[in-house]
Protein backbone atom coordinates (compact mmCIF):
# COMPACT_ATOMS: atom_id res chain seq x y z
CA UNK A 1 0.00 0.00 0.00
CA UNK A 2 2.80 2.51 0.62
CA UNK A 3 4.42 1.86 -3.18
CA UNK A 4 0.93 2.53 -4.41
CA UNK A 5 0.67 5.70 -2.49
CA UNK A 6 4.14 7.21 -2.72
CA UNK A 7 3.63 6.32 -6.72
CA UNK A 8 0.49 8.37 -6.81
CA UNK A 9 1.35 11.45 -4.87
CA UNK A 10 4.75 11.52 -6.93
CA UNK A 11 2.21 11.27 -10.26
CA UNK A 12 -0.05 13.80 -8.61
CA UNK A 13 2.99 16.61 -7.82
CA UNK A 14 4.00 16.32 -11.26
CA UNK A 15 0.80 17.18 -13.14
CA UNK A 16 0.21 20.00 -11.31
CA UNK A 17 3.93 21.10 -11.37
CA UNK A 18 3.60 21.05 -15.11
CA UNK A 19 0.46 22.85 -14.87
CA UNK A 20 1.78 25.31 -13.10
CA UNK A 21 4.86 25.33 -15.19
CA UNK A 22 3.00 25.90 -18.25
CA UNK A 23 0.94 28.45 -17.16
CA UNK A 24 2.44 31.31 -19.01
CA UNK A 25 1.55 30.17 -22.24
CA UNK A 26 -2.09 30.25 -21.73
CA UNK A 27 -2.51 34.08 -21.11
CA UNK A 28 -4.74 34.43 -24.54
CA UNK A 29 -7.15 32.53 -26.18
CA UNK A 30 -5.15 31.01 -28.49
CA UNK A 31 -2.53 30.04 -26.05
CA UNK A 32 -5.32 28.52 -23.90
CA UNK A 33 -7.13 26.78 -26.80
CA UNK A 34 -4.22 25.95 -29.15
CA UNK A 35 -0.89 26.31 -27.24
CA UNK A 36 -0.11 29.46 -29.89
CA UNK A 37 -0.23 26.80 -32.48
CA UNK A 38 3.40 26.48 -31.56
CA UNK A 39 3.37 22.18 -30.48
CA UNK A 40 5.96 19.92 -31.71
CA UNK A 41 5.82 16.82 -33.33
CA UNK A 42 6.53 14.80 -29.94
CA UNK A 43 4.05 16.99 -27.68
CA UNK A 44 1.31 16.22 -30.76
CA UNK A 45 1.95 13.02 -31.39
CA UNK A 46 1.69 11.93 -27.55
CA UNK A 47 -1.42 14.35 -27.05
CA UNK A 48 -2.78 12.54 -30.06
CA UNK A 49 -2.28 8.78 -28.85
CA UNK A 50 -3.16 9.67 -25.17
CA UNK A 51 -6.34 11.52 -25.87
CA UNK A 52 -7.47 8.81 -28.41
CA UNK A 53 -6.47 5.69 -25.43
CA UNK A 54 -8.15 5.58 -21.77
CA UNK A 55 -9.43 3.87 -19.71
CA UNK A 56 -12.35 3.33 -21.73
CA UNK A 57 -9.88 1.17 -23.58
CA UNK A 58 -8.07 -0.42 -21.07
CA UNK A 59 -10.84 -1.20 -18.78
CA UNK A 60 -13.77 -1.38 -21.27
CA UNK A 61 -13.07 -2.50 -24.29
CA UNK A 62 -9.94 -4.44 -24.21
CA UNK A 63 -12.14 -6.33 -21.49
CA UNK A 64 -14.94 -6.38 -22.99
CA UNK A 65 -14.08 -7.36 -26.41
CA UNK A 66 -10.76 -9.34 -25.49
CA UNK A 67 -13.68 -11.66 -24.07
CA UNK A 68 -15.78 -12.11 -27.27
CA UNK A 69 -13.13 -12.07 -29.58
CA UNK A 70 -10.23 -13.66 -28.10
CA UNK A 71 -6.51 -12.79 -29.00
CA UNK A 72 -8.23 -11.99 -32.31
CA UNK A 73 -9.12 -8.55 -30.61
CA UNK A 74 -5.16 -7.55 -31.00
CA UNK A 75 -6.57 -6.42 -34.95
CA UNK A 76 -8.57 -3.83 -33.03
CA UNK A 77 -5.28 -2.11 -31.78
CA UNK A 78 -3.87 -2.48 -35.22
CA UNK A 79 -6.60 -0.82 -37.00
CA UNK A 80 -6.37 1.55 -34.56
CA UNK A 81 -2.76 2.22 -35.22
CA UNK A 82 -3.38 2.09 -39.49
CA UNK A 83 -6.57 3.78 -39.33
CA UNK A 84 -7.38 6.05 -36.25
CA UNK A 85 -3.19 7.32 -36.31
CA UNK A 86 -1.52 6.31 -39.63
CA UNK A 87 -3.74 7.38 -42.23
CA UNK A 88 -5.61 10.46 -39.73
CA UNK A 89 -2.46 12.12 -39.84
CA UNK A 90 -1.61 11.51 -43.78
CA UNK A 91 -5.51 12.68 -44.90
CA UNK A 92 -6.62 15.26 -42.31
CA UNK A 93 -2.92 16.47 -40.57
CA UNK A 94 -1.52 19.02 -43.05
CA UNK A 95 -5.13 20.27 -44.50
CA UNK A 96 -6.49 20.45 -40.95
CA UNK A 97 -3.46 22.37 -40.09
CA UNK A 98 -3.81 25.03 -43.04
CA UNK A 99 -7.53 25.32 -44.06
CA UNK A 100 -8.25 26.36 -40.13
CA UNK A 101 -5.26 28.57 -39.66
CA UNK A 102 -6.38 29.91 -42.97
CA UNK A 103 -10.01 30.25 -41.43
CA UNK A 104 -9.14 31.47 -37.99
CA UNK A 105 -10.73 28.57 -36.36
CA UNK A 106 -9.74 26.95 -32.65
CA UNK A 107 -12.49 24.17 -33.17
CA UNK A 108 -14.45 22.16 -35.20
CA UNK A 109 -17.97 23.90 -34.49
CA UNK A 110 -15.88 27.75 -36.09
CA UNK A 111 -14.67 25.58 -39.15
CA UNK A 112 -18.07 24.42 -40.22
CA UNK A 113 -19.73 27.76 -39.62
CA UNK A 114 -17.01 29.85 -41.28
CA UNK A 115 -15.99 27.00 -44.33
CA UNK A 116 -19.98 26.97 -44.83
CA UNK A 117 -20.96 30.59 -43.64
CA UNK A 118 -23.53 29.35 -41.40
CA UNK A 119 -23.79 30.51 -38.13
CA UNK A 120 -25.92 27.79 -37.38
CA UNK A 121 -24.01 25.30 -38.24
CA UNK A 122 -21.63 25.86 -35.48
CA UNK A 123 -24.39 26.13 -33.18
CA UNK A 124 -25.35 22.85 -34.04
CA UNK A 125 -22.45 21.20 -34.04
CA UNK A 126 -21.57 23.02 -30.11
CA UNK A 127 -24.11 21.83 -29.01
CA UNK A 128 -23.55 18.07 -30.54
CA UNK A 129 -20.58 18.55 -28.87
CA UNK A 130 -21.48 19.54 -25.77
CA UNK A 131 -24.30 16.83 -25.30
CA UNK A 132 -22.19 13.91 -26.56
CA UNK A 133 -19.36 14.25 -24.88
CA UNK A 134 -20.72 13.82 -21.24
CA UNK A 135 -21.66 10.15 -21.53
CA UNK A 136 -18.04 9.73 -22.95
CA UNK A 137 -16.27 11.55 -19.87
CA UNK A 138 -18.58 9.63 -17.66
CA UNK A 139 -17.42 6.45 -19.18
CA UNK A 140 -13.92 7.68 -18.11
CA UNK A 141 -14.44 7.79 -14.78
CA UNK A 142 -16.09 4.50 -14.25
CA UNK A 143 -13.60 2.68 -15.78
CA UNK A 144 -10.92 4.03 -13.71
CA UNK A 145 -13.27 3.72 -10.37
CA UNK A 146 -12.74 0.08 -10.65
CA UNK A 147 -9.11 -0.12 -10.72
CA UNK A 148 -8.63 2.10 -8.10
CA UNK A 149 -11.55 0.24 -6.03
CA UNK A 150 -9.58 -3.12 -6.89
CA UNK A 151 -5.70 -1.43 -5.46
CA UNK A 152 -7.12 1.04 -2.90
CA UNK A 153 -10.90 -0.49 -1.68
CA UNK A 154 -11.92 3.14 -2.56
CA UNK A 155 -14.96 4.27 -2.48
CA UNK A 156 -16.39 5.06 -6.25
CA UNK A 157 -17.20 8.82 -5.70
CA UNK A 158 -13.68 9.85 -3.77
CA UNK A 159 -11.80 8.38 -6.93
CA UNK A 160 -14.46 10.40 -9.19
CA UNK A 161 -13.75 13.69 -7.19
CA UNK A 162 -10.07 12.86 -6.97
CA UNK A 163 -9.31 12.61 -10.77
CA UNK A 164 -11.76 15.40 -11.49
CA UNK A 165 -10.14 18.02 -8.88
CA UNK A 166 -6.33 16.94 -10.48
CA UNK A 167 -7.70 17.16 -14.07
CA UNK A 168 -9.21 20.58 -13.35
CA UNK A 169 -6.37 22.34 -11.70
CA UNK A 170 -3.73 21.64 -14.76
CA UNK A 171 -6.15 22.41 -17.17
CA UNK A 172 -7.61 25.48 -15.67
CA UNK A 173 -4.15 27.07 -15.29
CA UNK A 174 -2.04 25.46 -18.28
CA UNK A 175 -4.54 25.16 -21.04
CA UNK A 176 -3.61 23.61 -23.78
CA UNK A 177 0.29 23.60 -23.23
CA UNK A 178 -0.20 21.75 -20.02
CA UNK A 179 -2.42 19.34 -21.19
CA UNK A 180 0.32 18.43 -23.85
CA UNK A 181 3.18 18.48 -21.85
CA UNK A 182 1.21 16.30 -19.49
CA UNK A 183 0.02 13.62 -21.83
CA UNK A 184 4.02 12.94 -23.04
CA UNK A 185 4.59 12.16 -19.35
CA UNK A 186 2.19 10.37 -19.51
CA UNK A 187 2.36 8.53 -22.51
CA UNK A 188 5.62 7.73 -21.46
CA UNK A 189 4.04 5.75 -18.85
CA UNK A 190 1.46 4.15 -20.65
CA UNK A 191 4.44 2.61 -22.88
CA UNK A 192 6.16 0.92 -20.20
CA UNK A 193 3.59 0.65 -18.39
CA UNK A 194 1.13 -2.09 -20.84
CA UNK A 195 4.73 -3.87 -21.65
CA UNK A 196 5.30 -4.43 -17.81
CA UNK A 197 1.50 -5.36 -17.52
CA UNK A 198 1.40 -8.21 -20.38
CA UNK A 199 4.97 -9.74 -19.30
CA UNK A 200 3.88 -10.05 -15.44
CA UNK A 201 0.33 -11.25 -16.94
CA UNK A 202 1.68 -14.16 -19.14
CA UNK A 203 3.96 -15.21 -16.61
CA UNK A 204 1.57 -15.49 -14.35
CA UNK A 205 0.10 -17.73 -16.21
CA UNK A 206 2.74 -19.97 -17.27
CA UNK A 207 4.33 -18.12 -20.26
CA UNK A 208 2.89 -16.95 -23.90
CA UNK A 209 2.74 -20.64 -25.12
CA UNK A 210 1.20 -21.66 -22.02
CA UNK A 211 -1.50 -19.25 -22.04
CA UNK A 212 -2.21 -19.20 -25.58
CA UNK A 213 -2.86 -23.20 -24.97
CA UNK A 214 -4.85 -22.28 -22.08
CA UNK A 215 -6.87 -20.21 -24.05
CA UNK A 216 -7.41 -22.24 -26.82
CA UNK A 217 -9.30 -24.84 -25.07
CA UNK A 218 -12.41 -22.64 -23.67
CA UNK A 219 -14.94 -23.26 -26.32
CA UNK A 220 -16.71 -20.76 -27.58
CA UNK A 221 -20.96 -19.77 -27.34
CA UNK A 222 -20.86 -17.97 -30.58
CA UNK A 223 -18.72 -20.63 -32.25
CA UNK A 224 -19.06 -24.17 -30.55
CA UNK A 225 -17.93 -25.80 -33.43
CA UNK A 226 -14.85 -23.78 -34.41
CA UNK A 227 -12.34 -25.21 -31.91
CA UNK A 228 -9.77 -23.11 -30.53
CA UNK A 229 -11.97 -20.51 -31.67
CA UNK A 230 -10.09 -17.75 -29.04
CA UNK A 231 -7.00 -18.05 -30.74
CA UNK A 232 -7.96 -18.27 -34.06
CA UNK A 233 -6.82 -15.59 -36.55
CA UNK A 234 -10.26 -13.67 -36.45
CA UNK A 235 -12.02 -15.20 -33.55
CA UNK A 236 -15.51 -16.46 -33.45
CA UNK A 237 -17.32 -13.52 -34.80
CA UNK A 238 -15.06 -11.70 -37.78
CA UNK A 239 -18.21 -9.32 -38.79
CA UNK A 240 -18.67 -7.89 -34.97
CA UNK A 241 -15.00 -7.82 -35.06
CA UNK A 242 -14.70 -5.20 -38.38
CA UNK A 243 -17.74 -3.29 -36.59
CA UNK A 244 -15.23 -2.67 -33.87
CA UNK A 245 -12.52 -1.83 -35.65
CA UNK A 246 -14.22 0.59 -38.52
CA UNK A 247 -15.69 2.77 -35.04
CA UNK A 248 -12.47 2.88 -32.74
CA UNK A 249 -10.63 3.57 -35.70
CA UNK A 250 -12.06 5.55 -38.88
CA UNK A 251 -14.14 7.48 -35.79
CA UNK A 252 -11.63 9.25 -34.76
CA UNK A 253 -11.75 11.05 -37.42
CA UNK A 254 -14.71 12.90 -36.39
CA UNK A 255 -13.92 13.25 -33.02
CA UNK A 256 -13.60 17.27 -32.04
CA UNK A 257 -10.90 16.27 -29.53
CA UNK A 258 -8.64 14.31 -31.48
CA UNK A 259 -9.13 16.35 -34.64
CA UNK A 260 -8.32 19.62 -32.57
CA UNK A 261 -4.90 18.44 -32.20
CA UNK A 262 -3.71 19.07 -35.56
CA UNK A 263 -5.23 22.75 -35.24
CA UNK A 264 -1.94 22.82 -33.08
CA UNK A 265 1.04 21.86 -34.77
CA UNK A 266 4.07 23.52 -35.72
CA UNK A 267 5.03 23.07 -39.06
CA UNK A 268 5.23 20.19 -41.78
CA UNK A 269 8.28 18.55 -40.22
CA UNK A 270 6.55 18.02 -36.74
CA UNK A 271 3.57 16.47 -39.20
CA UNK A 272 5.97 13.82 -41.04
CA UNK A 273 7.66 13.10 -37.33
CA UNK A 274 4.32 13.11 -35.34
CA UNK A 275 2.56 10.60 -38.06
CA UNK A 276 5.56 7.89 -37.35
CA UNK A 277 5.29 8.83 -33.36
CA UNK A 278 1.59 8.35 -33.21
CA UNK A 279 1.49 5.28 -35.10
CA UNK A 280 4.37 3.20 -33.01
CA UNK A 281 2.46 5.12 -29.97
CA UNK A 282 -1.13 3.14 -31.28
CA UNK A 283 0.43 -0.22 -31.94
CA UNK A 284 2.45 -0.67 -28.63
CA UNK A 285 -0.77 0.94 -26.33
CA UNK A 286 -3.54 -0.27 -28.13
CA UNK A 287 -1.97 -3.57 -29.68
CA UNK A 288 -0.97 -3.98 -25.95
CA UNK A 289 -4.43 -3.59 -24.68
CA UNK A 290 -6.41 -5.64 -26.83
CA UNK A 291 -3.66 -8.54 -26.85
CA UNK A 292 -4.16 -8.53 -22.88
CA UNK A 293 -7.50 -8.42 -23.18
CA UNK A 294 -7.19 -11.66 -25.13
CA UNK A 295 -6.49 -13.49 -21.83
CA UNK A 296 -9.52 -12.79 -20.29
CA UNK A 297 -11.38 -15.84 -20.41
CA UNK A 298 -8.36 -17.43 -18.22
CA UNK A 299 -10.00 -15.45 -15.79
CA UNK A 300 -13.87 -16.58 -15.84
CA UNK A 301 -13.54 -17.87 -12.58
CA UNK A 302 -12.74 -14.58 -10.66
CA UNK A 303 -14.85 -11.93 -12.77
CA UNK A 304 -18.57 -10.80 -11.98
CA UNK A 305 -21.39 -11.86 -13.40
CA UNK A 306 -24.96 -10.34 -13.58
CA UNK A 307 -27.77 -12.37 -12.35
CA UNK A 308 -28.21 -13.38 -16.01
CA UNK A 309 -25.18 -14.84 -16.20
CA UNK A 310 -23.27 -12.49 -18.36
CA UNK A 311 -19.79 -11.51 -17.69
CA UNK A 312 -19.40 -7.55 -16.40
CA UNK A 313 -17.20 -6.39 -18.95
CA UNK A 314 -15.61 -4.05 -17.10
CA UNK A 315 -14.37 -6.36 -13.91
CA UNK A 316 -12.31 -8.39 -16.55
CA UNK A 317 -9.31 -6.72 -16.57
CA UNK A 318 -9.33 -5.99 -13.13
CA UNK A 319 -10.15 -9.47 -11.83
CA UNK A 320 -6.54 -10.08 -13.72
CA UNK A 321 -4.29 -7.50 -12.29
CA UNK A 322 -5.64 -8.35 -8.80
CA UNK A 323 -2.72 -11.06 -8.50
CA UNK A 324 0.07 -9.33 -9.15
CA UNK A 325 2.78 -8.16 -7.61
CA UNK A 326 2.07 -4.65 -5.29
CA UNK A 327 3.97 -2.14 -7.21
CA UNK A 328 2.87 -3.68 -10.48
CA UNK A 329 -0.19 -2.84 -9.43
CA UNK A 330 0.90 0.27 -8.63
CA UNK A 331 2.37 0.80 -12.43
CA UNK A 332 -1.33 -0.08 -13.58
CA UNK A 333 -2.98 2.91 -11.39
CA UNK A 334 -0.43 5.13 -12.60
CA UNK A 335 -1.28 3.55 -16.54
CA UNK A 336 -5.11 3.74 -16.55
CA UNK A 337 -4.86 6.85 -14.60
CA UNK A 338 -2.71 8.51 -17.14
CA UNK A 339 -4.51 7.17 -20.16
CA UNK A 340 -7.85 8.46 -18.32
CA UNK A 341 -6.95 11.85 -17.59
CA UNK A 342 -5.06 12.60 -20.58
CA UNK A 343 -8.74 12.21 -22.25
CA UNK A 344 -10.50 13.69 -19.75
CA UNK A 345 -8.25 16.99 -20.05
CA UNK A 346 -9.06 17.24 -23.88
CA UNK A 347 -12.57 16.71 -23.01
CA UNK A 348 -13.19 19.33 -20.98
CA UNK A 349 -11.10 21.69 -22.45
CA UNK A 350 -12.70 20.81 -26.20
CA UNK A 351 -16.62 21.55 -24.31
CA UNK A 352 -14.96 24.84 -22.45
CA UNK A 353 -13.48 26.78 -25.73
CA UNK A 354 -16.66 25.48 -28.17
CA UNK A 355 -19.15 26.66 -26.01
CA UNK A 356 -17.45 30.21 -25.58
CA UNK A 357 -16.19 30.72 -28.99
CA UNK A 358 -18.90 28.93 -30.81
CA UNK A 359 -21.72 30.00 -28.56
CA UNK A 360 -21.18 32.57 -26.26
CA UNK A 361 -19.07 35.30 -27.90
CA UNK A 362 -21.59 34.97 -30.93
CA UNK A 363 -24.29 35.55 -29.25
CA UNK A 364 -23.34 38.09 -27.68
CA UNK A 365 -22.17 40.16 -30.35
CA UNK A 366 -25.75 39.88 -32.36
CA UNK A 367 -27.70 40.45 -28.82
CA UNK A 368 -25.39 43.46 -27.98
CA UNK A 369 -25.24 44.67 -31.60
CA UNK A 370 -21.48 43.35 -32.52
CA UNK A 371 -19.86 43.84 -29.36
CA UNK A 372 -17.29 40.99 -28.55
CA UNK A 373 -16.01 39.37 -25.61
CA UNK A 374 -12.65 41.03 -24.74
CA UNK A 375 -9.52 38.59 -24.47
CA UNK A 376 -9.50 38.03 -20.46
CA UNK A 377 -13.41 37.87 -20.42
CA UNK A 378 -13.51 34.97 -23.08
CA UNK A 379 -10.06 33.24 -21.05
CA UNK A 380 -12.28 33.62 -17.76
CA UNK A 381 -15.58 32.06 -19.78
CA UNK A 382 -13.72 28.94 -20.87
CA UNK A 383 -12.23 28.46 -17.66
CA UNK A 384 -15.70 28.62 -16.03
CA UNK A 385 -17.20 26.30 -18.43
CA UNK A 386 -14.33 23.37 -18.28
CA UNK A 387 -15.07 23.66 -14.41
CA UNK A 388 -18.56 23.00 -15.11
CA UNK A 389 -18.38 20.25 -17.78
CA UNK A 390 -15.63 18.96 -15.09
CA UNK A 391 -18.51 19.32 -12.57
CA UNK A 392 -21.39 17.45 -14.70
CA UNK A 393 -19.98 14.80 -16.07
CA UNK A 394 -18.59 14.16 -12.70
CA UNK A 395 -22.42 14.35 -11.50
CA UNK A 396 -23.38 11.85 -14.76
CA UNK A 397 -20.83 9.69 -13.11
CA UNK A 398 -21.94 8.60 -10.17
CA UNK A 399 -25.61 8.92 -10.65
CA UNK A 400 -24.65 6.22 -14.14
CA UNK A 401 -23.63 4.24 -11.65
CA UNK A 402 -26.64 2.95 -10.13
CA UNK A 403 -28.03 3.03 -13.57
CA UNK A 404 -28.96 0.48 -16.33
CA UNK A 405 -26.45 1.74 -18.39
CA UNK A 406 -23.37 0.24 -16.94
CA UNK A 407 -20.71 -1.31 -19.74
CA UNK A 408 -17.92 1.36 -20.33
CA UNK A 409 -18.03 0.38 -24.19
CA UNK A 410 -21.83 0.98 -24.28
CA UNK A 411 -21.58 4.28 -23.26
CA UNK A 412 -18.39 5.02 -25.47
CA UNK A 413 -19.63 3.36 -28.18
CA UNK A 414 -22.68 6.00 -28.02
CA UNK A 415 -20.50 8.76 -27.66
CA UNK A 416 -18.21 7.83 -30.52
CA UNK A 417 -21.18 6.87 -33.12
CA UNK A 418 -22.77 10.38 -32.99
CA UNK A 419 -19.98 12.56 -32.60
CA UNK A 420 -18.07 10.79 -35.96
CA UNK A 421 -21.54 10.01 -37.22
CA UNK A 422 -22.51 14.03 -37.56
CA UNK A 423 -18.83 15.40 -38.25
CA UNK A 424 -16.92 12.97 -40.36
CA UNK A 425 -18.28 13.16 -43.56
CA UNK A 426 -18.57 16.69 -43.60
CA UNK A 427 -14.88 17.72 -42.19
CA UNK A 428 -13.63 15.14 -44.66
CA UNK A 429 -15.31 16.75 -47.46
CA UNK A 430 -15.07 19.88 -46.40
CA UNK A 431 -11.35 19.86 -46.40
CA UNK A 432 -10.74 18.18 -49.84
CA UNK A 433 -14.04 18.91 -51.81
CA UNK A 434 -15.33 22.79 -52.58
CA UNK A 435 -18.67 21.46 -53.93
CA UNK A 436 -19.38 20.19 -50.34
CA UNK A 437 -22.65 22.50 -49.75
CA UNK A 438 -24.19 23.50 -45.83
CA UNK A 439 -27.38 21.34 -46.86
CA UNK A 440 -25.62 17.91 -46.92
CA UNK A 441 -23.66 19.03 -43.54
CA UNK A 442 -27.01 19.74 -42.07
CA UNK A 443 -27.99 15.97 -43.33
CA UNK A 444 -25.38 14.77 -41.84
CA UNK A 445 -25.85 16.55 -38.23
CA UNK A 446 -29.20 15.07 -38.33
CA UNK A 447 -28.39 11.18 -39.57
CA UNK A 448 -25.40 10.94 -37.16
CA UNK A 449 -27.87 12.12 -34.05
CA UNK A 450 -30.80 10.56 -35.34
CA UNK A 451 -29.05 7.11 -35.55
CA UNK A 452 -27.26 7.27 -32.21
CA UNK A 453 -30.64 8.39 -30.58
CA UNK A 454 -32.98 5.77 -31.94
CA UNK A 455 -30.09 2.66 -30.49
CA UNK A 456 -30.07 4.34 -27.05
CA UNK A 457 -33.92 4.52 -27.03
CA UNK A 458 -34.15 0.86 -27.86
CA UNK A 459 -31.22 0.14 -25.12
CA UNK A 460 -33.57 1.66 -22.64
CA UNK A 461 -36.69 0.01 -23.99
CA UNK A 462 -35.46 -3.53 -24.49
CA UNK A 463 -36.13 -3.14 -28.54
CA UNK A 464 -34.33 -4.26 -31.55
CA UNK A 465 -32.82 -1.33 -33.49
CA UNK A 466 -32.96 -1.99 -37.04
CA UNK A 467 -31.62 -5.52 -36.71
CA UNK A 468 -30.00 -7.31 -33.83
CA UNK A 469 -26.39 -6.10 -35.38
CA UNK A 470 -27.51 -3.07 -35.36
CA UNK A 471 -28.83 -2.95 -31.79
CA UNK A 472 -24.96 -2.46 -30.09
CA UNK A 473 -24.03 0.87 -30.36
CA UNK A 474 -20.93 0.10 -31.82
CA UNK A 475 -22.47 -0.87 -35.36
CA UNK A 476 -24.98 1.52 -34.94
CA UNK A 477 -22.04 3.78 -34.77
CA UNK A 478 -20.54 2.49 -37.84
CA UNK A 479 -23.80 2.44 -39.95
CA UNK A 480 -24.22 6.65 -38.85
CA UNK A 481 -20.53 6.70 -40.10
CA UNK A 482 -21.35 5.12 -43.07
CA UNK A 483 -24.46 7.05 -44.13
CA UNK A 484 -22.65 10.48 -43.67
CA UNK A 485 -20.17 9.37 -46.31
CA UNK A 486 -22.79 8.65 -48.43
CA UNK A 487 -25.71 11.36 -47.90
CA UNK A 488 -22.85 14.32 -47.82
CA UNK A 489 -21.92 14.29 -51.52
CA UNK A 490 -25.28 12.83 -52.68
CA UNK A 491 -27.02 15.91 -50.88
CA UNK A 492 -24.10 18.11 -51.80
CA UNK A 493 -24.67 17.06 -55.78
CA UNK A 494 -28.73 18.46 -55.64
CA UNK A 495 -28.24 21.33 -53.69
CA UNK A 496 -26.45 24.81 -54.29
CA UNK A 497 -22.95 25.83 -52.84
CA UNK A 498 -22.54 29.33 -51.02
CA UNK A 499 -20.32 31.93 -52.30
CA UNK A 500 -18.56 30.40 -54.56
CA UNK A 501 -15.78 33.07 -55.27
CA UNK A 502 -15.01 33.01 -51.28
CA UNK A 503 -15.01 29.02 -51.35
CA UNK A 504 -11.95 29.24 -53.83
CA UNK A 505 -10.24 31.54 -51.98
CA UNK A 506 -10.36 29.37 -49.10
CA UNK A 507 -9.08 26.49 -51.27
CA UNK A 508 -6.21 28.80 -52.27
CA UNK A 509 -4.87 28.07 -49.12
CA UNK A 510 -3.32 24.71 -50.11
CA UNK A 511 -1.84 26.44 -53.24
CA UNK A 512 0.95 28.34 -52.01
CA UNK A 513 4.27 27.70 -53.08
CA UNK A 514 7.09 26.30 -50.85
CA UNK A 515 10.78 25.01 -51.32
CA UNK A 516 11.77 21.44 -50.03
CA UNK A 517 15.01 19.50 -50.20
CA UNK A 518 15.64 17.13 -52.99
CA UNK A 519 15.33 14.40 -50.19
CA UNK A 520 11.27 15.18 -49.90
CA UNK A 521 10.64 15.61 -53.83
CA UNK A 522 12.41 15.03 -56.55
CA UNK A 523 12.78 17.90 -59.38
CA UNK A 524 12.30 16.70 -62.90
CA UNK A 525 15.29 17.96 -64.77
CA UNK A 526 13.83 18.85 -68.05
CA UNK A 527 11.76 21.72 -66.06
Amino acid sequence: MLVKCILLVLFFAVMIGVGIYCRRTASDVVGFVLGGRNVGSWLTAFAFGTSYFSAVIFVGYAGQFGWKYGLAATWIGIGNALIGSLLAWRILGRRTRLMTQHLQSATMPDFFGKRFFSGYLKVAASVIVFIFLIPYTASLYNGLSRLFSMAFNVDYLWCVLGMAVLTGVYVLVGGYMATAVNDFIQGLIMLVGICAVIASVLAGNGGFTAAVESLSQIPSESAPALGGAFVSFLGPQPIYLLGVVLLTSLGTWGLPQMVGKFYAIRSEAAIRKGTVISTLFAIIVAGGCYFLGGFGRLYGQNIEYTAAGTPVYDSIVPSMLASLPDLMIGVVIILVLSASMSTLSSLVLTSGSTLTLDIIDPALAKVCRGARLKERTKLLWIRLLVLFFIVVSSVLAIIQAKSSVTFIAQLMGISWGALAGAFLAPFLYGLYWKRTTPASVWASFITGVAVMCGCMYCTFTGKTFISPYFTSPINAGVLSMVLGLVIVPVVSLFTKIRRKEDVDRMFSCYDSTVTVRVTTSLVDEQE
